[in-house]
């Protein structure tokens, strides 16, 4: 699409996007304890998409230690029935005229079993492609891949081969890491970290805060969860999108931003950059997209009784 028609259709009036109220109707509650779907909505001359890879089941108390058994029994619509938190797993796909980009790259193709202790349930991944093809798009059409960290469940399909080939399906594509986030690869810390996305080095191009890595997408550092966490904002149309990464992991963290992950690198920095994210969240014209929030990734803040709590779109 040539440049002055990407103009023109930035230049649109911002679609109307109902929000839901959480726990409102049973549909709505059924959301919270399910994985997302693809759903998508338009900026502009931006669209963007969840991309399903799969999920993960995450014990509540162990995932946030400052929880007790009472808060989750009071708050039974976030769990399943097997007492778990379901966290989604995928990928952003935005898309500009025929230019596309994705942010993360889900857990690849692999299913692990609980773990014996700790927050982590059962995960899996390996739907990323065939929802990738469902939305009319190949993995080498992807011109580049923006991680919001190094984690996992969020770089899969960057390294592990697609099915009955040798290569990631996105090997073609510039692989766009924080600066501060793929620096620490290199410190004794980071060694395992290192030793896991070793296969990644070669397409890596590290990013700064504040620079437009797509028409409209722009990196910031949110240090946090991890030593370079990063969020992407996406303007376009009148409106922004900001995908948060792992700055929150679960809609309930909107009324109770206090509450870390046990992933989290840094709790206090984690709970104080949440506190900051979640009044930006609330201004005006302001849309979220949370990587594994259930069937609800994309959604705003809004006061309620009591403070702020998360607002699914309906798309």
């Amino acid at each position: 699409m040539a440049n002055s028609a990407l103009d023109q259709a930035d230049r649109l009036r911002p679609v109307e996007i109902r929000s839901l109220q959480l726990g409102g109707t049973r549909a709505t509650a059924d959301r919270l304890r399910r994985p997302a779907e693809i759903r998508s909505l338009q900026l502009g001359g931006t669209r963007v998409t969840y991309v399903p890879d799969g999920d993960v089941r995450l014990r509540p108390r162990a995932m946030f230690p400052d929880t007790t058994h009472d808060v989750w029994a009071g708050r039974p619509e976030y769990l399943d029935a097997s007492g778990h938190l379901v966290a989604s797993i995928g990928a952003l796909l935005v898309e500009r005229g025929d230019r596309a980009l994705l942010i993360d790259a889900g857990f690849g193709p692999q299913t692990l079993p609980a773990a014996p202790t700790g927050p982590r349930g059962v995960i899996r991944g390996g739907a990323l492609l065939e929802n990738l093809a469902t939305l009319g798009r190949r993995p080498e059409e992807i011109e580049a891949i923006a991680f919001t960290h190094l984690h996992p469940d969020h770089t899969g399909w960057a390294r592990h081969p697609a099915p009955g080939g040798a290569r990631p399906p996105f090997a073609h594509a510039d692989y766009l890491v924080s600066e501060p986030e793929w620096s620490r690869t290199g410190s004794p810390a980071g060694q395992d970290l290192a030793e896991e996305v070793a296969g990644m080095a070669h397409r890596v191009r590290p990013v700064v805060d504040g620079q437009e890595i797509f028409p409209g997408v722009r990196v910031r550092i949110s240090a946090g969860h991890t030593a370079g966490h990063a969020e992407y904002v996406i303007a376009s149309g009148g409106q922004r999108l900001i995908a948060f990464g792992d700055a929150l992991h679960s809609p309930v963290q909107v009324e109770h931003p206090a509450w870390s992950s046990s992933f989290d690198h840094d709790p206090v920095g984690a709970a104080h950059h949440r506190r900051r994210l979640l009044a930006e969240l609330a201004e005006p014209g302001t849309i979220a997209f949370g990587n594994h929030f259930a069937d609800v990734v994309f959604g705003s803040v809004r006061p309620d009784v009591g403070g702020p709590a998360w607002h699914p779109l309906d798309v």
